[in-house]
């Protein structure tokens, strides 16, 4: 299994347990406005899921570009875990199936300033994994303004003290 691989599981196990501790907010909870760069944790939690299909369609090459913006945002609780988990089990079969040559290759990344962007497969991934790490933080912000504790989400790699619920992800059951 690549670190690639692995950071695709971190990253859904990180998703999926932070969704958890989220499941008792309603819609009106959701679009409350909390403390953050977005306004609410519905904001936050569905810019990480339209940046994930940004760049999960790149990788793919599947032409959608910034179209995939082009959608109603997310507000629930559950819609947002379904797509999330979904945009999850793509990025980590994506990385499941990648060499040590897919790496190096190139990807175009449209962007608003120039269509014809490329970027290295390597460098997107971990460009992706970061954006999803730095918004999570900002959702546990978010999640203990709305009166609920936050999760741990850092006990994924570590044999020692990893959370129980991160071993089928890190086993490759996603």
């Amino acid at each position: 299994m690549t670190p690639y691989h692995r950071m695709a599981l971190n990253n859904a196990w990180a998703n999926a347990t932070l969704y958890a501790a989220m499941s008792p907010l309603d819609e009106t909870a959701m679009m409350a406005e909390r403390p953050g760069f977005f306004p609410s944790l519905a904001a936050t939690m569905d810019h990480i899921h339209a940046v994930d299909l940004y760049y999960i369609d790149a990788l793919e090459e599947g032409g959608r570009g910034r179209s995939v913006y082009d959608r109603t945002p997310l507000t629930t609780v559950a819609a947002l875990a379904a797509a999330q988990a979904e945009a999850d089990l793509r990025l980590a079969r994506y990385c499941s199936a990648l060499s040590d040559a897919q790496l190096s290759r190139r990807v175009r990344t449209a962007r608003q300033h120039d269509p014809d962007v490329t970027e290295r497969v390597d460098m997107l991934l971990l460009h992706l994994f970061q954006h999803q790490v730095h918004h999570r933080g900002q959702a546990h912000v978010q999640l203990q303004h709305a009166g609920l504790a936050p999760p741990q989400l850092d006990e994924f790699f570590l044999e020692d003290g990893r959370a129980p619920s991160a071993r089928a992800y890190w086993s490759g059951a996603t």
